[in-house]
């Protein structure tokens, strides 16, 4: 088999086009000889890779201070709008490949590097990622602080800087085990502390009413200390920032409360006020009431209020001289997004300023409150939705349950005129839920505190109209929107998949980069067989690329010429990987019973992390690594079908395996995903789709015709059917002799030969409480699979459904997304004018 071509190598075989000068190249080799001599080693004989990461990491920070610096001068000489996207996740990945493309280094880089004698793509991998997030809520964040960026808007992230970001997973004996990520042990080059933006942050304590006025008093203070990183758009010189908080205890901390002698003590309680930054919760679409939670998410939000309030007082870079003190018009220049309900607590913490600090009567902090804040919900699951007991709020933030008190008396009073004597409507509305335990509903507090309220696709913005926050809609259909996520293609094409978007470049040119839609020109050319077959070909080197990579990885041999099937997100039911366990089996069978019949060969792949708590999901894993223990060891099946679990499944794996990708499984009950963005992004890297009509896989469908993907099963409108009828799953596994082939083996110990009823717990839930209906779309969804099967048999014909696919792509940019939260929510006009370079004189 031919040695594949590095990135490396593809990318200096590539046209001229942004070829690296000569002055550049000297120019970086220099500045990475002076770091390397001066920051980090005295010696270039003893000096480790790292120390080389570091060198080179350095070099391509120098680019872009100099053009932070003027982009924030910038801000403030124009004091345009800004927005604040505060985001419990930022789930950011590696920075220094994508720091290199968006300001147009990469050939330097790798021209300087290599007359070095050192290898680009060893450098690296050697940088750790940021994962500090979980999923598609922390990854759709960093992919709109890029688009804020690239569209010239004056846009800062907020968040934490967790000290230990999403666990590393290891597979051992087939289970998953958890390890913790401790990303920053060699320390970060891409952030900079600003000690001197630290600000209090108050827990616990008590209210006094007094003549004066509402005080609370006898908190204990947690300091918040900024992190800045510098997010670069794409070749416009504009870096903006993204600021993490981590808690420091102050250094009176509990001394105060300890006699002679308690000092060593009070000394090591610091941790306690640490801990809130210390980790993430390892939890995607499921909410954990603790307190320690909470703590988090009223820390982020009280830091980043006290910021965002500093930087509207001063307009002049670098002032410290109040230039705006009436906060009346801080919705004409602010404008803060909350990436779902986890920072909602500053509805109630804006609220606390205005009125307790700046003297505004409560009606007026409230109209103010509400123009500023605007709401993003990511799901509809019922175990998602935040709601924090009112006892815990009592005690860790009492000031802002009573402000959440009279919200909901105002609230409530003005749903009682509009709907007189509806008593029901009343409590359905209630941002109080009174039960056993009394609780705050966070959601509710998000849509009355908001001017704007939006879903993350079309079909998720209409079943929360419907259903999730129907009663709100009627008493405020205008507050109502959808915004369809989107995915950068500077990561997720340019970075990840060099040698497509080259190919690409060169039917159409290379300003698709900055305008996604540009990508329709390709439909002209969905018969030329010259792009088919560079498109083939591309998919295959990467494909031969990624077939090493997992050689090394798993000393797995896989069959390069298979189809490549990839399942890669977060193991939970509602994105049922059982349904793609139960084809496996069922593919099994198949070959075991016509060995001698032409079958596709396929390579099916399925990777991601399970919550360390959620049983059920970590027993998914078990399953899908006991499957391939007996399908990869039967010699009858051969290469023709190979199982593979993928090890801790985060950004870095994912730009490797979604460019080698025939296949993206998106098989999610309709209506349970609110989006999906893993699905936008396979789409981009010439994957086709095989899925139901949920969340954004109905617009890719619409964009790119539904011929042009493999829809099967189960509509919206079907499952609502089904769940007033009853879903009887022992109907579909009497009926459908293959479903109960397959289910027998996995309760009958085929697949766990040591252990007989390992699966229990799965097969019992599959046969009488499956929420997510795995059995009524297993038909479909098997029938559908044939016909992958037969199409990938076709090699032309499949590239030309993946050349449509490609094409249809322009919606999906996070750029059109960034632009329309901009225009329609936030009031501000996004621009791709490019501002001065460092060195260029200023305008």
């Amino acid at each position: 088999m031919p040695k594949p071509l590095t990135d490396q190598e593809k990318r200096k075989q590539i046209s001229v086009r942004g070829l690296a000068g000569v002055e550049n190249v000297s120019d970086l080799k220099t500045n990475f000889n002076r770091h390397l001599h001066f920051t980090l080693v005295k010696d270039r004989n003893v000096a480790t890779k790292r120390d080389y990461y570091f060198a080179l990491a350095n070099t391509v920070r120098d680019h872009l201070v100099g053009r932070w610096i003027r982009t924030q001068q910038h801000y403030y000489e124009k004091d345009p709008k800004r927005v604040y996207y505060l985001s419990l996740e930022f789930y950011m990945g590696r920075t220094l490949q994508n720091t290199m493309v968006n300001l147009a280094l990469e050939n330097a880089c790798d021209e300087a590097i290599y007359q070095l004698g050192l290898d680009m793509e060893e450098l690296q991998d050697i940088e750790e990622d940021a994962g500090l997030g979980n999923g598609g809520l922390g990854r759709l964040a960093a992919c709109f602080l890029d688009s804020m960026a690239s569209l010239g808007l004056a846009a800062y992230g907020y968040g934490i800087r967790y000290e230990f970001g999403i666990f590393n997973q290891k597979i051992v004996n087939g289970w998953q085990v958890e390890e913790a990520d401790d990303w920053l042990r060699y320390g970060n080059p891409w952030e900079k502390a600003r000690p001197e933006y630290m600000r209090p942050v108050h827990f616990y304590g008590r209210v006094e009413h007094t003549p004066e006025g509402v005080k609370w008093v006898d908190t204990q203070v947690v300091l918040a200390l900024p992190y800045d990183t510098p997010i670069p758009g794409y070749r416009n010189n504009v870096v903006n920032t993204m600021r993490l908080w981590s808690a420091k205890a102050p250094c009176d901390f509990n001394l105060k409360d300890f006699n002679v002698g308690g000092y060593i003590q009070a000394v090591l309680d610091r941790n306690l006020a640490e801990n809130i930054s210390r980790v993430l919760y390892p939890n995607d679409n499921f909410f954990e009431g603790k307190e320690l939670r909470l703590k988090q998410e009223y820390f982020v939000v009280a830091a980043t209020l006290q910021d965002i309030i500093r930087r509207f007082k001063s307009s002049k870079f670098g002032s410290t001289e109040v230039v705006r003190v009436d906060l009346s018009t801080l919705p004409e220049k602010v404008a803060i997004q909350l990436n779902d309900t986890h920072p909602a607590m500053a509805i109630p913490e804006l609220m606390r300023i205005l009125v307790s600090k700046w003297d505004r009567s409560s009606h007026k902090a409230w109209d103010i409150c509400t123009r500023t804040c605007a709401y993003t919900n990511h799901t509809v699951l019922p175990e998602a939705l935040e709601r924090w007991p009112t006892d815990l709020l009592q005690n860790l933030l009492p000031r802002h349950l009573e402000i959440i008190y009279e919200i909901n008396r105002r609230h409530l009073e003005r749903i009682a005129k509009l709907y007189p004597g509806d008593d029901d409507r009343l409590r359905r509305m209630s941002l109080v839920e009174e039960g056993h335990q009394k609780k705050i509903n966070m959601a509710h507090l998000c849509i009355v505190g908001s001017h704007a309220v939006n879903g993350v696709a079309r079909i998720h913005s209409d079943i929360l109209k419907a259903t999730l926050f129907k009663d709100f809609y009627e008493v405020d259909p205008d507050k109502f929107q959808n915004k369809t996520n989107g995915i950068t293609p500077r990561r997720w094409l340019v970075m990840c998949n060099p040698g497509l978007a080259e190919v690409i470049a060169e039917v159409i040119g290379d300003d698709y980069i900055r305008d996604l839609d540009q990508l329709k020109k390709l439909l002209e050319f969905v018969d030329d067989d010259s792009l088919i077959c560079d498109i083939a070909k591309i998919k295959q080197e990467n494909k031969l690329k990624f077939s090493a990579y997992l050689e090394e990885q798993y000393k797995v041999k896989i069959n390069p010429n298979s189809m490549f099937d990839v399942q890669v997100k977060r193991i939970h039911e509602y994105k049922r990987q059982l349904l793609n366990c139960l084809h496996i089996i069922t593919l099994y069978n198949r070959i075991k019973k016509e060995p001698n019949k032409d079958w596709t060969p396929r390579t099916i792949m399925i990777g991601g992390k399970a919550a360390p708590g959620y049983h059920t999901a970590k027993l998914i894993i078990r399953l899908i690594t006991a499957i391939g223990e007996i399908v990869n060891n039967d010699p009858v099946v051969g290469d023709r079908l190979k199982v593979i679990f993928l090890e801790n499944y985060k950004v870095t794996l994912a730009e490797r395996i979604i460019p080698a990708s025939d296949l993206s499984e998106q098989i999610s009950t309709a209506g349970t995903e609110a989006s999906g963005t893993g699905n936008m992004k396979f789409m981009l890297n010439g994957a086709l789709t095989i899925g139901t009509m949920d969340g954004a896989n109905v617009e890719m469908a619409e964009e790119a015709g539904e011929e042009n993907l493999f829809i099967f099963g189960m509509r919206v409108e079907d499952v609502e059917a089904m769940d007033k009828s009853g879903y009887d799953a022992m109907e579909y596994y009497n009926r459908i002799p293959e479903l109960k082939q397959a289910m027998d083996q996995i309760a009958g110990g085929f697949f766990s030969p040591d252990q007989h009823d390992l699966f229990k717990d799965i097969v019992n839930m599959l046969l009488h409480h499956d929420r997510f209906k795995v059995f009524a779309d297993y038909e479909a969804y098997i029938k559908c699979q044939d016909k992958v099967s037969a199409l990938y048999r076709n090699p032309k014909e499949w590239t030309k459904k993946v050349i449509y696919n490609i094409a249809s792509c322009g919606k999906f940019s996070s750029d059109r997304t960034i632009s329309q939260y901009a225009r329609e929510i936030w009031g501000m006009e996004p621009s791709l004018e490019k501002i001065p370079a460092p060195d260029d004189p200023r305008q």
